[in-house]
């Protein structure tokens, strides 16, 4: 690993992936514990259309795919008010506006469909000083976002009917809670991959939902298995030439797969 340290692109793409093991995970507990997982697919697909847009504008994507996916996660919200009986009606019905918008950009595009992979499925040589400087940006605003609301956020995950009665403003929570999954999502991107970074928001958190013992451990684990997913993903990915998302989601997937055979062998004996 430390003699790869020497490419200048490989140290964009490792603090790259620092800053998104803390904020994905971090985003993923509160995702997961809402029972929300699915959200994080539904502003991934909208995002693959803002990078499309932003390439064929000759736009930085990163900005244009973190417009679209708050965009999305705005639509989501009103969705949900509209329909108020059968609220997860909002993610597919955006997920498929995305989609649909996604591939039609696409299809329509001259010279840009190799960019799009590598936003599609992570790229370690891809990620520019703009690129961290963007994500460094995003990751702030998240975690300082979240430091603030963590009572709230942890109020409404547990007992979202108790906030409610309580008197905590849900409604501007759960928007700005929505479009802080949208900025995690647009800040992964570039590393993950936009089809694989919803894993990151919930593979780690499922690993260490199984070893945690209360909410913060829940917190702390999570990040831990997520910056061994990152790092040893990105290593096999410059080692064999892999695209990043996919080594880095399998590694995430090895280390919850481990954890569940530990568990059961325990059990056994």
């Amino acid at each position: 690993m430390l003699e790869i340290l020497q490419y200048g692109f490989i140290q964009r793409a490792i603090l790259a992936g620092i800053l998104i093991g803390i904020v994905s995970p971090l985003i993923g507990t509160f995702l997961v514990l809402r029972r929300l997982s699915f959200i994080g697919d539904t502003l991934s697909h909208t995002t693959l259309a803002g990078v499309a847009a932003g390439l064929m504008a000759g736009f930085y994507p990163i900005i244009s795919g973190t417009i679209f996916a708050v965009l999305a996660a705005l639509g989501i919200e009103q969705l949900r008010k509209v329909y108020k009986n059968y609220e997860e009606l909002s993610m597919p019905i955006m997920m498929s506006t995305g989609v649909g918008l996604a591939v039609v950009l696409i299809s329509l595009s001259e010279g840009f469909k190799v960019d799009v992979f590598s936003y599609l499925f992570g790229s370690v040589i891809a990620v520019s000083r703009v690129d961290i400087l963007t994500i460094s940006v995003i990751s702030i605003v998240i975690i300082i976002i979240v430091s603030s609301l963590y009572n709230e956020l942890l109020f409404l995950s547990f007992d979202e009917e108790g906030a409610r009665i309580s008197g905590i403003p849900y409604r501007i929570i759960n928007l700005i809670f929505t479009v802080l999954v949208a900025l995690t999502i647009a800040s992964s991107m570039r590393i993950v991959g936009i089809l694989l970074v919803s894993s990151m928001m919930t593979i780690p958190v499922a690993a260490s939902l199984q070893i945690a013992n209360s909410f913060k451990q829940a917190f702390l684990f999570s990040i831990f298995f997520a910056e061994i997913a990152i790092l040893g993903g990105l290593s096999l990915a410059y080692y064999f030439d892999l695209a990043s998302g996919g080594t880095i989601v399998l590694v995430s997937v090895a280390i919850l797969l481990l954890i569940l055979l530990v568990k059961k062998i325990r059990k056994i004996s």
